[in-house]
């Protein structure tokens, strides 16, 4: 008989940005990123010192969230609230440490569940938090780690709650770990730069019944601010279209290069 799984809790919203479980944490993983990553950070005058707003980053690798999470906590001196995978919340000590730090658990087969997810970041932002969320959804398929098109959910956030949006980009991260590597390649101070844009204008999508062509091109407007700031870090120039994983037969979740070599080996 199959084991029943255990129902991930949520985290518990309060009006503390830096609760003692965080501060914790922090002590312990904080010098270890500052060991691997020098994070470089441009354009942080850009966002409020205090009150809740949305951050959207690009998704490279497993890494990045360390980087961003550092940004977040050790440089704007703020508490960061991320959507991490469900799977996550079920490594021991891991899931329990993640819970008490206030991160939000999402869940690939989607439903109530994730409604709930949606409903705890928005206490979070009333609570006059921040709240990061990869508008991808997952690391990106695209073949040179450029942003992928990306999901609605941030976008849904957003308008939801009335809070502001403001992307980021990051770049850098990819050289300690590659996407879906199981090679770490640890160096001391490895150059992270972490780029931050302007208010995302969602003035026009502000509003009552807005139609899915409407969210989608509220999204694709948060992508293509992204994949501006991912091209000033790199100094080139990203693929005009926006990659789309669907029309390249890839998996939309999960480890699309796993999934690749096995439906190749069938």
């Amino acid at each position: 008989m199959a084991k029943k799984q255990k129902l991930i809790p949520m985290p518990k919203v309060t009006t503390d940005e830096n609760p003692l479980a965080v501060r914790i944490i922090a002590f312990f993983v904080a010098p270890i990123i500052r060991m691997f990553f020098k994070v470089e950070v441009t354009g942080m005058e850009k966002l409020p010192k205090s009150g809740a707003f949305i951050l959207t980053p690009n998704h490279a690798t497993n890494m990045d969230g360390l980087a961003v999470a550092y940004f977040i906590y050790k440089i704007l001196k703020r508490g960061p609230h991320f959507f991490a995978k469900e799977a996550l919340f079920n490594i021991p000590l891991v899931g329990k440490a993640l819970l008490a730090g206030g991160q939000i658990p999402v869940f690939r087969k989607g439903g109530q569940r994730n409604d709930d997810s949606f409903k705890i970041a928005n206490s979070y932002l009333q609570a006059g938090h921040i709240i990061c969320i990869y508008p991808e959804g997952t690391l990106t398929r695209e073949p040179n780690l450029w942003p992928m098109r990306g999901k609605t959910g941030a976008i849904r956030l957003a308008l939801n709650s009335g809070v502001p949006v403001y992307p980021i980009a990051h770049w850098g991260s990819e050289q300690i770990m590659g996407r879906y590597s199981s090679k770490f390649r640890p160096g001391f101070w490895k150059k992270v730069q972490i780029l931050v844009g302007d208010e995302i204008d969602l003035a026009k999508y502000r509003k009552e019944n807005l139609s899915a062509q409407e969210l989608l091109e509220a999204t694709e407007l948060v992508m293509r601010s992204i994949t501006a700031l991912v091209e000033q870090l790199r100094g080139e120039k990203a693929p005009g279209t926006l990659w789309d994983p669907v029309a390249m037969g890839q998996t939309v979740t999960g480890n699309f290069e796993k999934a690749a070599k096995k439906a190749a080996t069938q």
